[in-house]
């Protein structure tokens, strides 16, 4: 059970820095003249966490068996 909570609270921190790097992402975006670099790096990091977040889902689902 106790790596069912550490997986669940290693959700949380990815969910938080996900939402931290999307807004980020927004605010880059809505520049006057947005940086194509730092765009396309948070694209890439926001889609690992969504990636990592996924696979934390599924092992989180694994632990109720």
């Amino acid at each position: 059970m106790a790596d069912r909570f550490a997986l669940i609270a290693r959700k949380q921190e990815v969910r938080r820095r996900l939402e931290t790097l999307q807004r980020q992402l927004g605010h880059e975006r809505a520049k006057a003249v947005p940086l194509q670099r730092s765009i396309h790096q948070l694209e890439r990091q926001v889609e690992q966490l969504m990636a990592e977040e996924y696979n934390l889902r599924v092992a989180i689902d694994q632990t109720r068996t």
